[in-house]
């Protein structure tokens, strides 16, 4: 925008995508999705990766005639240190970076990883610092195991539904069971989908 001098009323009209959505973009509000990527590259007539560095810019153009096609192999996916979960807004406060993700890691939805704090899910040979693979979804199937904000702090357990209650179980015996009766002050974020070790 600012190398082209265009406000935000000019992107919006340009790209059809609305001004307060840009806005929550534009001040880290939200994620930008793969749509509207696409549609702010064909605006501003850029490469998908100009607009968000998770596109792999690496990707190769094979040309047969007068079709051009790219093939990528990989995306770059936000390392999210800090999530913030307003009312009804999950807000990334904090990226830490970017992964390499292989594409068939990936199966549709929008992904992101967090990383393993502590010691409450070691015998699900989750330990601390482990890159966490997360599909944002805002449910999941009993036993599986997610990424759920309690307020403002994420943590990662096993999900158990009763009729009354959500149950929270860590895979360590010395992390005693969080059972809720409060569900709107807890959100199921994402389902784990990968644990990453980097050596």
């Amino acid at each position: 925008m600012k190398q082209r001098g265009w406000t935000q009323l000019r992107t919006s009209e340009k790209s059809g995508i609305s001004k307060s959505t840009l806005s929550d973009y534009i001040n880290c509000k939200t994620l930008i999705n793969p749509g509207n990527v696409e549609k702010l590259s064909e605006a501003f007539g850029v490469p998908k990766f100009e607009i968000d560095p998770s596109f792999n810019n690496n990707s190769k153009t094979v040309n047969e005639g007068k079709v051009s096609y790219i093939s990528t192999t990989t995306k770059k996916l936000p390392v999210v240190g800090k999530i913030s979960c307003g009312p009804g807004v999950l807000a990334f406060e904090e990226i830490e970076g970017y992964e390499e993700t292989p594409l068939d890691w990936l199966n549709g939805g929008e992904y992101f990883y967090l990383r393993a704090k502590g010691d409450s899910m070691v015998n699900a040979r989750i330990l601390d610092g482990d890159l966490l693979l997360i599909r944002r979804q805002n449910d999941v199937e009993n036993g599986e195991i997610a990424a759920v904000a309690i307020g403002d702090e994420a943590v990662l357990k096993r999900v158990y539904k009763t009729n009354n209650n959500i149950i929270l179980q860590s895979e360590n015996p010395n992390y005693p069971p969080i059972v809720l009766d409060d569900k709107k002050n807890i959100r199921i974020i994402g389902k784990l989908k990968k644990v990453v070790l980097n050596f």
